[in-house]
């Protein structure tokens, strides 16, 4: 029996990156402490987030991989505490910019990088200001507790991104988030289809589903106060909830599963077997 003990961190933020990223550090050693093996925190836990309105100033919290202290503030509490932390970070490269995530090891090594693929251009998320859409493709980490995929937040809607992962390997999917209030439409919450959108990739993949999300309201006395909602959570490989917070308060998420039953159910349910990529094509046309 090969068993993951995973965790996914739901936290609010001050908006100093310094503060914000001890902070995040603080809840990740707090997980390892609880048995988490693989530690997932919240998209862009640096600081706020910045995406709800345009401003050039910010380009310039972008940083490099090997220079960003929320990479490599978690390399140090990787090593420290033996676990594995999938980083989501604000890179800089060159003249472009990403929303990107660092694979961090038990030993504090950086396994690779995912860039976002599906970048949002909305009220409240306007990232496409901020980010060029990912070239990396996706990516999962073969770690020593089993497989991990990891989107980033839009990505989470994808069922593409899900079954992509599932094709090369993945045995557990994790989805880093920041997602809340709907500044375009005050009566609109979209909680419940966030979550039932990652249940059906867990229940489609037959694989255990984490997503975590920041809480709290953000330039509260500004025009662009946004508040973000929580309710982070972990669904089975049959799609049900077995660990959640709620839409206020700081937490984690934690369980663990047993991968040889995931997969052996897996296989039983036959999504894989019975598949037909040749009448799919119409799916990777560009229309």
């Amino acid at each position: 029996m090969r068993q993951i003990t995973v965790a996914g961190l739901q936290l609010g933020f001050s908006g100093v990156r310094d503060a914000d990223i001890a902070h995040t550090a603080a809840a990740v050693r707090a997980a390892a402490a609880a048995g988490a093996q693989v530690i997932l925190p919240p998209e862009l836990f640096e600081g706020h987030y910045f995406c709800r309105h345009e401003d050039e100033s910010l380009f310039a919290n972008a940083l490099p991989l090997a220079k960003h202290p929320a990479v490599t503030t978690m390399q140090q509490v990787a090593l420290e505490t033996g676990t594995y932390i999938p980083t989501s970070f604000f890179e800089k490269d060159g003249p472009h910019h990403y929303n990107s995530l660092a694979m961090i090891d038990d030993g504090g090594n950086v396994m690779g990088v995912y860039r976002k693929s599906h970048i949002p251009d909305g009220p409240g998320y306007e990232e496409k200001f901020y980010f060029r859409p990912g070239n990396t493709g996706f990516k999962v980490w073969e770690t020593r507790h089993g497989v991990v995929g990891v989107g980033i937040c839009w990505d989470q809607w994808y069922p593409e991104t899900a079954r992509h992962m599932m094709l090369q390997g993945a045995e557990v999917l994790m989805f880093p988030t920041a997602i809340g209030s709907e500044p375009h439409d005050p009566g609109l919450d979209t909680r419940r289809m966030w979550r039932r959108a990652m249940q059906g990739h867990a229940v489609s993949n037959v694989v255990p589903v984490v997503a975590c999300n920041r809480i709290g309201v953000e330039e509260a006395e500004t025009p662009h106060a946004q508040g973000f909602y929580g309710t982070s959570f972990i669904a089975d490989q049959r799609g049900d909830i077995v660990s959640e917070c709620d839409d206020h308060s700081e937490g984690r998420v934690l369980a663990t599963f047993d991968l040889d039953l995931a997969a052996k159910h897996r296989a039983a349910f036959g999504f894989f077997r019975d598949r037909r990529p040749q009448l799919y094509a119409r799916l990777a046309e560009d229309i």
